[in-house]
């Protein structure tokens, strides 16, 4: 015999996960367009060296950064390039963010994703853009080798005149191979 069962007193009851995340997503994109808009600003004004970032065209949900090396690191130097994906339920959820140039690196996997803690688990709303390139730029002179999404290069950590030639190889032969193909 069929039992009826009011789906609203059910739901009550027990809220289903996609409810629950309903509640941090802003009801429309101009909350979120307004926080971008706002985090543009603040790092064109800023006089942050070594970091910085645009949305790429006119989606003001995917921006393009950049990050140069740290000085006195094996990555002093060295320019590279991040997308930044943000979700509609910024600043709630973290963006996605990937190396675009190619980064030899513990924390860093081939296709460009990140182990960064502040991007996954310990994402706060009180984190921007600039706060998330700094950590990014940091991670590169301070890797997290107990958790490494490239373990060639968390071997070779511990040996840096070894670390820098590889990484330096790899650097070069990635921006060389992109020329190439433009």
């Amino acid at each position: 015999m069929a039992q009826n069962i009011n789906p609203f007193y059910s739901s009550q009851n027990a809220p289903s996960k996609a409810a629950e995340e309903k509640q941090n997503i802003p009801k429309d994109n101009h909350a979120v367009s307004k926080r971008l808009q706002k985090e543009l600003m603040v790092l064109m004004m800023s006089t942050e060296k070594g970091v910085s970032a645009f949305p790429d065209g006119e989606n003001l949900f995917k921006w393009i950064g950049t990050i140069i090396g740290p000085q006195d690191t094996v990555y002093a130097g060295l320019t590279y390039k991040l997308t930044l994906e943000f979700p509609h339920s910024y600043p709630y959820s973290a963006p996605i963010v990937r190396f675009a140039t190619p980064c030899f690196h513990p924390n860093v996997d081939a296709v460009g994703n990140i182990c960064l803690d502040i991007l996954k688990d310990k994402w706060s709303a009180l984190y921007d853009v600039r706060t998330i390139l700094l950590s990014i730029q940091s991670l590169l002179s301070e890797p997290n080798n107990e958790s490494p999404l490239n373990p060639q290069a968390a071997k070779l950590w511990s040996d840096q005149t070894k670390y820098k030639k590889h990484l330096t190889e790899e650097y070069h032969r990635a921006l060389n191979g992109d020329q190439q193909d433009s």
